[in-house]
């Protein structure tokens, strides 16, 4: 098992469609596997969203979603690569997989494996930029940075690095391996070789297609994008400059090639290595991200930009590939999928699906909603995604009174521009996906095949 976890990734790529980012190698890993048109994370933080995908707990189950490291609390969690390592596997995790390090150490063969450079804070490496993030608060500098540098000046460099040397221990082993290399770009901030930036000519980027809020979206809907407001440059208050998001939309395509490459040339070892074949690879992110989009950056929100996934399986011999499937999917369905893929038994705390028979039949019908949500001071937003619909409802946290409904037509709106909640002719629509909501996941699942004669 070959376990590939990238931040901050969202489907902006070439096998998804878009004709600029450049991402050869991720188109590559999808024309050999599945890919999955419509997957979510469960909530669009890193910490809540990997926990909820290691665990196989959606983030409700013990409150994951207040991102605490999951042994804190979850401490009795069976998490994926403990039932791994359980069942013979050699269990290796390199770079950022898990949030917290605390949660690195259970369930592994050998210790956890992070990333140590000449770098400066979250890896700058020019002067000026070391010198800035030496100044700011928790050392963050620019939001990007493109030193004339190889591949291995950066941290993921260094976790792909380690990643080779591990393939070739293991190929040496006579068990199987779980290796999840977690990739950190594109996250904040946006530093990549400078040959990745020249990739794309600075005067070709494009800045988002609608950069307003949705009409009618409530207040606690919407983010103030704090996280990238801690970098040096960004205004404290307000909107960027078009110039700035020009700068930022660039550094983040450069980042998404940088880390493609990497992903290549891990691809190509386990190819070299003679282990293709008989190695389930899989390509997840933990959250979609905005690049302006609705006047606003990062994620933390319950809107389709944040929670939509890359989600790519190979998985040789056992399935339909290539292929592509528009079954709605969510990350916490990788942990049965993983374990029906690879012949072991499932643990019964799982709250997804085995998205094996969607990989061997990908028109088949699915299960009817994807689920996601976001907590606010007070509030907590649950989301529920159908094949047309998003709808959200903001709860009290004491009192359960619903505050602010949210409800998303992609048939008619693509780009989710209007909140049609409330409506007169969508009354009928509300009552029904709000039952969808209350129902959960349970409900949503898909029916079981009929026996067969």
């Amino acid at each position: 098992m070959l376990f590939i976890a990238v931040d901050d990734l969202r489907p902006q790529l070439g096998c998804y469609g878009d004709r600029l980012v450049k991402s050869p190698n991720i188109d590559r890993l999808a024309s050999q596997g599945v890919l999955f048109e419509r997957a979510y994370c469960q909530q669009a933080i890193c910490m809540s969203s990997r926990a909820s995908l290691m665990s196989g707990y959606r983030p409700d189950r013990f409150r994951i979603f207040e991102n605490g490291p999951l042994y804190g609390t979850a401490p009795d969690a069976w998490s994926m690569n403990r039932h791994f390592q359980k069942h013979g596997y050699e269990t290796v995790t390199l770079g950022k997989v898990y949030h917290h390090g605390s949660d690195e150490e259970i369930g592994w063969s050998v210790p956890a494996m992070h990333p140590k450079g000449a770098w400066k804070g979250r890896g700058y490496l020019t002067l000026e930029a070391q010198q800035t993030a030496a100044t700011e608060k928790d050392g963050r500098g620019p939001a990007f940075e493109a030193a004339d540098v190889p591949d291995s000046a950066y941290p993921d460099g260094v976790v792909l690095d380690a990643a080779l040397t591990q393939l070739e221990r293991l190929k040496k082993l006579d068990r199987p391996f779980f290796l999840a290399v977690g990739f950190i770009k594109p996250h904040l901030p946006f530093n990549a070789p400078k040959r990745y930036w020249d990739l794309y000519p600075a005067d070709a980027i494009p800045l988002a297609a609608r950069s307003e809020p949705p009409k009618n979206a409530p207040p606690c809907a919407l983010t103030d994008w704090s996280e990238l407001r801690k970098y040096a440059g960004v205004p404290r208050k307000g909107p960027v400059s078009p110039e700035l998001a020009r700068e930022l939309v660039h550094g983040y395509y450069a980042c998404v090639s940088y880390t493609d490459a990497l992903i290549g040339r891990l691809v190509d070892r386990l190819h070299a290595l003679g282990l293709d074949e008989q190695t389930v690879v899989v390509l997840w992110a933990d959250h979609g991200w905005k690049l302006g989009d609705y006047g606003m950056w990062c994620k933390h929100t319950n809107y389709e930009i944040d929670t939509r996934v890359p989600l790519i399986i190979r998985a040789p011999g056992r399935g339909i590939a290539p292929a592509r499937t528009r079954g709605l999917a969510e990350l916490v369905d990788l942990y049965p999928t993983l374990c029906e893929l690879s012949g072991l038994p499932r643990p019964d705390h799982l709250e997804g699906t085995s998205l094996a028979p969607l990989m061997k039949n990908p028109d088949q019908p699915w299960k009817r909603a994807a689920f996601s949500h976001y907590p606010r001071p007070g509030i907590m937003g649950r989301s529920v995604r159908t094949e047309r619909y998003r709808y959200t409802e903001w709860r009290k946290v004491v009192g359960d009174e619903i505050v602010a409904r949210e409800l998303y037509d992609f048939d008619t709106d693509p780009q989710g521009a209007v909140n049609v909640a409330d409506e007169p002719g969508q009354t009928a629509r509300v009552k029904d996906l709000s039952a969808t909501l209350r129902a959960g996941w349970q409900a949503a699942r898909p029916a079981k095949p009929p026996p067969k004669d």
